[in-house]
């Protein structure tokens, strides 16, 4: 691979905070955000009061609940709301890429040589996840969207019941609070109002997603953990995995990016919502998660250095959603001439279950 994790883009949230968007040092922070969404649909981001600490401690509890039998796992499926909080089990979420004609386009494409691995099979992927929603007000009105909207689950082993909620809830914070100073920047960088995409999440049914892989199982190289696909959401947010194997592409270079987020820094990726809302401008980024020859290296080094711990790959992701009844429809100063024939007007609910049905977690 040409291309390394270096080529992204690194955004300074600190001076943004700091200085709001009066400054010129922090406008130009803006304006590369905006243009790291628009070239990579992704960038790393600083956040200094995000702490590791807390990362390392959330990774350690998810890798023991994964650890479970997957009979004590389905105990916390909820199915009939379309998995929407809760776990997912492995071998349930298909990558929609696998049957989608605009997606199959994307990747024939690409240089051969660029192209993420073969998932025309269809098969589910390999994966597990948990979706647990971080607390926050609820909106001045009956949404439309209910089952979106549910209740978290919290398992019935007291050692995880005992700091389910501490751990999830401090974590989803501190990703809650990067990501949407992210959307911010970016919205400045675009050359709108701060709080343009923010107003229009505030309601948003946010997902800490915890995702797993089960690297006792799953460990041969090019195995596909998580097949090419966009996130439906808005935008994306992960510290780092303890396992290599993510791939991300540029939309405006083509080029596949082995991305390992480094220690004290925060990956934010562009997910079908900010495409849909910028009519296109920016595009959802398209990414795969797979065994590659660092992933067995990093396998290797941690069944040495660590061999009680659980073999389990834990991505520390969260979703940043737009408020469900939320009218999504491309801003006005964004828009091309056939912009609205290819977003047009639909609640952000409606979106979400679209490609919920894709991906084989809503019937």
């Amino acid at each position: 691979m040409a291309t390394t994790a270096t080529a992204l883009p690194i955004i300074d949230l600190d001076v943004f905070l700091a200085q709001g968007e009066t400054s010129d040092k922090a406008l130009a922070e803006c304006k590369k955000a905006s243009e790291a969404l628009w070239t990579y649909g992704a960038l790393l981001v600083k956040d200094s009061r995000v702490s590791d600490e807390d990362n390392q401690r959330f990774l350690d509890l998810f890798e023991d609940y994964f650890a479970q039998p997957d009979s004590v796992l389905k105990e916390d499926e909820r199915p009939e709301l379309s998995y929407q909080v809760g776990v997912t089990l492995e071998n349930t979420e298909k990558p929609k890429c696998a049957a989608d004609v605009e997606c199959l386009t994307v990747i024939a494409k690409l240089n051969e040589a660029e192209r993420p691995l073969d998932i025309s099979g269809h098969h589910p992927d390999p994966k597990c996840r948990f979706f647990y929603r971080p607390a926050q007000d609820a909106p001045p009105y009956e949404t439309s969207f209910p089952a979106l909207n549910a209740a978290n689950v919290v398992p019935r082993d007291p050692r995880f019941a005992a700091v389910w909620h501490e751990v999830l809830g401090k974590w989803a914070n501190s990703m809650k609070n990067a990501v949407e100073g992210v959307a911010q920047m970016s919205a400045v960088g675009f050359g709108l109002p701060r709080t343009t995409f923010t107003d229009a999440g505030r309601y948003g049914p946010h997902l800490l997603a915890p995702t797993a892989s089960n690297l006792n199982k799953y460990n041969q190289p090019d195995t596909i953990l998580a097949g090419f696909h966009t996130d439906l959401n808005f935008l994306t947010i992960h510290a780092a995995s303890r396992y290599p194997g993510l791939h991300i592409w540029a939309r405006n270079t083509g080029k596949r990016i082995p991305v390992a987020v480094p220690r004290g820094m925060l990956l934010v990726q562009a997910g079908k919502q900010l495409e849909h809302l910028t009519g296109g401008y920016v595009r959802a980024g398209f990414h795969e998660v797979v065994v590659n020859d660092k992933t067995i290296e990093t396998i290797n080094r941690r069944t040495a250095e660590f061999p009680d711990r659980p073999l389990i790959r834990i991505s520390s992701t969260f979703f940043w959603h737009l408020s469900s009844d939320f009218d999504l429809q491309p801003i006005q100063s964004l828009q091309e001439e056939d912009t609205l024939q290819r977003y047009p007007l639909m609640k952000v609910g409606e979106q979400v279950q679209q490609e919920l049905r894709h991906i084989a977690l809503m019937a």
